[in-house]
């Protein structure tokens, strides 16, 4: 039954970047998790894309486009708009060694060299979009990776919701994984709150953010500091 009551996010888009180490059509457990959140975000009326990041020839490095850094190939130029377009990003993989993927790693790396691109009100173009993450694993670490992910997309310019992360974890050392017969893994109800709990916040911050133009342009416009305008301080020169 359609609860009629509840909002609706028609307005907005979401982009999910899936960092397992697995090729498609690979099974991918983080794909799982991610099909959770997503269907809830489809059933409110966002419009979700999704990337699977291994799957793309993604150069390694901190510049928007590494063909001008000596990479012979490099998709992330091709994929960056589709982050751009989203209102809401998350960025979801697996445990490994206690730690996130080197393909989350790598992800996390190519946004951060585009950190310098701003929006049209001279702010860093991350400003006004949510971000969240997913996490799944047999080891523990899921906190670990939470914060590692949460943390830089805050400092790169994505606000960060109550509650922003979700995750699965099967026992400890070897055994069934989120998807495998006998998990338990979509059944759990912690994780399927806590998802629930977490798509919900991601969705409700980007509406307040989205209706309100964004976050306040004043005291953080990049575009009027390199311009000599430092608010807060004596004009044109301070000390």
């Amino acid at each position: 039954m359609v609860d009629e009551r509840a909002p609706r996010f028609d307005d907005l888009t979401a982009l999910f970047v899936n960092c397992t180490l697995k090729r498609s059509p690979e099974l991918s457990h983080t794909q799982g998790l991610i099909d959770l959140s997503a269907q809830i975000m489809r059933d409110a009326g966002v419009t979700v894309d999704e990337i699977r990041a291994v799957d793309h020839d993604i150069a390694t490095g901190v510049w928007p486009d590494m063909t001008v850094h000596g990479w012979e190939r490099d998709d992330w130029p091709e994929l960056f708009p589709r982050v751009l377009a989203a209102d809401i990003l998350v960025l979801a993989g697996p445990i490994w060694l206690g730690d996130n993927s080197s393909i989350t790693k790598q992800v996390i790396e190519r946004l951060y060299g585009c950190s310098s691109v701003l929006n049209d009100a001279g702010q860093y173009a991350y400003y006004g979009r949510v971000g969240g993450c997913l996490v799944t694993g047999n080891e523990d670490g899921l906190k670990h990776c939470a914060m590692n992910i949460l943390y830089s997309l805050q400092h790169i310019g994505y606000t960060i919701p109550p509650q922003a992360d979700a995750g699965w974890l099967g026992a400890v050392g070897p055994g069934p994984s989120y998807l495998d017969d006998g998990s338990g893994g979509p059944q759990n109800d912690f994780t399927n709150r806590n998802t629930t709990f977490m798509t919900y916040n991601l969705m409700h911050l980007a509406a307040m953010l989205k209706r309100a133009g964004g976050v306040p342009a004043y005291g953080n416009r990049r575009s009027e500091w390199d311009a000599g305008c430092h608010t807060g301080f004596p004009n044109p020169d301070y000390r």
